[in-house]
């Protein structure tokens, strides 16, 4: 049982570490997008604005399980099998992206708008702005938000189990349930509470020492 435990906790820490850090960059892009082309941005777009908007709202309506099966041949094209912990990074990162778009972009909203004001009356350019000024007053936030995106993915690789994504999800289920080992079981989510004990306490620690 040990063994089991130990291989999905290192394939559950894989799939979450890789698709948060894959999830982070892309839906960097689109934020600072939708911050420059908004009605009060630094550079009001209002089409790229609406189908970016139109776009990251879409992506986030699909419930998880069903993207993940939507995208299946994408998933293959790219790693080269549609199961297994490579696989689920896939769908996982393409899934938490737009939440992460959303923190972010919400996090450079709340910057107090006589900072950037004052960042312009020094002459400073847009990329400035965003980079030197709008980030570094939001990263906090920032921070909190990525903390409640990588509880998020967990949940996620969990669900990812149920079509042999390995992980915690998967030895639950496959060992657990299908087997009847509830001793099985009852660790598994065991384990998946400390995770998110953890994560969740090492986010409120990173927020608060950012807050200083």
């Amino acid at each position: 049982m040990n063994e089991i435990l130990i291989r999905a906790l290192k394939e559950t820490a894989i799939m979450i570490s890789l698709s948060t850090i894959f999830a982070v960059i892309i839906g960097f892009i689109p934020a600072v997008v939708l911050i420059l082309t908004a009605k009060d941005g630094l550079k009001p777009n209002k089409l790229i604005y609406s189908v970016l908007d139109f776009v990251v709202n879409t992506l986030r309506s699909f419930p998880f399980i069903i993207l993940m099966v939507l995208i299946m041949p994408l998933t293959k094209i790219i790693v080269g099998t549609s199961i297994g912990t490579p696989a689920a990074i896939i769908p996982l990162t393409i899934g938490s992206a737009p939440f992460v778009t959303r923190v972010i972009e919400g996090a450079l909203r709340e910057v107090d708008k006589g900072v950037i004001e004052a960042a312009k009356s020094f002459g400073a350019s847009n990329s400035q702005i965003i980079f030197k000024v709008m980030l570094k007053e939001a990263m906090p936030a920032i921070m909190s938000g990525i903390t409640l995106t990588i509880i998020s993915i967990v949940g996620y690789s969990a669900m990812a189990g149920a079509i042999g994504a390995g992980g915690l999800g998967d030895a639950a289920i496959k060992y657990g349930y299908l087997r009847n080992k509830k001793d099985i079981l009852f660790y598994t989510v065991i384990v998946l509470i400390i995770l998110v004990q953890f994560l969740q306490g090492l986010g409120d620690l990173i927020y608060k020492k950012l807050s200083k």
